[in-house]
């Protein structure tokens, strides 16, 4: 099969799809690798390091596109990048729901390619693999945002995450005791933090107690605690993930309001549309903004602020659904797989994820009852 892998043209998205050691393994099996010039330049992989591993350089995206059965992408193509795709195309990417432009769906569905989002593709267990890779890294990568947007420089309340001996840590507020929260509140714990994790799953706070040995306090979440809560913490984190859908805002403005001078909200659910009222998004070189005296920080692609480590994990995650596209082909790998067939949310222009059918007013079609159908035809 031919893969293409072409240069992230979305804002300063710094990620690469594939790394140079997932070209090898597809090049291993004999397919074609079509890698744009510069693809890997933002997360530090050479041109030269895909060429050693018998990628084809090629020096435009649209070429990438027009010679490639299956992209393989992190962010979802753009008005241009759509231009060059048509029916019988693959794609894998993210969507980021709720950030996605409809305009953009609706051409995609137009063109008759089959498109995967990344965050859709979810395991028996109900893990979502590819998505949880990226979460970690997010979760890790809080405390830094957090400790230097509290600093007097940044506008921030003055103060440490740990504190020192007689002065007491900062205050975290974390909701949501997913992947993000839960590696969140390891890391803001390690560091010496107050924390606090809030949930409406009552399993969830007993593994966060349990994993982290009550290092971190877990709360059952409602309107009233956050209220509460907000008004006492010195950071916020919105790291609420409903599959599919939406976050509510847990986090009215009014709660914003009554928030100390100087604190840090980090909305990073705002790639699903955001869990409080006040966020909306932001990009890695001009990441925050202030209302009603809070530093928000909503950037929707946190993991790209450490690029390499992310395309490494975003590498080994998506690896193994490439590897089996490119050998099984996509029908028979839908067929055998329900992780990726979940994932796909559109099929030959039909649109196959409830959340996006809703989300651009499309016509919901079931993609099991889609193979059945191509596969008696």
């Amino acid at each position: 099969m031919n893969i293409g892998i072409p240069k992230e043209t979305a804002i300063e998205e710094r990620r690469v799809a594939l790394t140079p050691v997932g070209v090898y393994a597809l090049v291993n099996e004999g397919h074609a690798v079509h890698v744009e010039q510069g693809a890997g330049k933002a997360s530090g992989f050479s041109d030269q390091e895909f060429q050693n591993v018998g990628a084809h350089l090629v020096f435009s995206g649209d070429e990438v596109f027009r010679r490639s059965q299956l992209v393989v992408k992190v962010q979802p193509p753009t008005e241009d990048e759509c231009k060059y795709l048509e029916s019988g195309k693959i794609v894998f990417s993210l969507l980021g729901l709720g950030i996605a432009r409809k305009t953009i769906i609706k051409t995609l569905l137009e063109t008759g390619v089959t498109a995967a989002g990344y965050e859709f593709i979810e395991q028996p267990d109900g893990n979502l693999p590819i998505l949880t890779a990226m979460s970690e890294i997010a979760g890790n990568l809080l405390p830094q945002i957090a400790g230097r947007l509290l600093e007097s420089e940044y506008g921030g309340r003055g103060i440490t995450l740990a504190g020192v001996s007689g002065v007491t840590p900062a205050s975290v507020i974390i909701l949501g005791a997913g992947v993000v929260g839960f590696t969140a509140a390891r890391a803001f714990s390690a560091l010496g933090a107050k924390v606090l994790v809030l949930d409406n799953n009552i399993n969830s706070l007993r593994n966060m107690d349990r994993f982290l040995d009550k290092r971190v306090a877990t709360s059952i979440i409602t309107p009233l605690l956050v209220e509460r809560w907000s008004r006492l913490a010195d950071v916020v984190i919105g790291a609420v993930l409903i599959h599919g859908q939406k976050p509510p805002n847990l986090v009215t403005e009014d709660m914003v309001k009554k928030m100390k001078a100087g604190s840090v909200i980090i909305d990073v659910s705002i790639d699903q549309g955001g869990c409080v009222a006040t966020s909306h998004p932001t990009t890695l070189s001009s990441p925050t903004f202030v209302q009603h005296g809070v530093i928000h920080y909503c950037v929707p692609n946190i993991p790209a602020a450490a690029a390499r480590t992310a395309s490494h994990a975003l590498n080994n995650s998506v690896l193994p659904w490439v590897l089996e596209v490119a050998e099984e082909g996509l029908e028979k790998t839908l067929q055998d797989i329900s992780s990726l067939r979940k994932g796909i949310y559109a099929f030959t222009g039909q649109c196959t994820q409830p959340a996006v059918a809703q989300l651009i007013d499309y016509e919901y079609q079931n993609i099991e009852a889609l193979l059945s159908l191509k596969a008696r035809q």
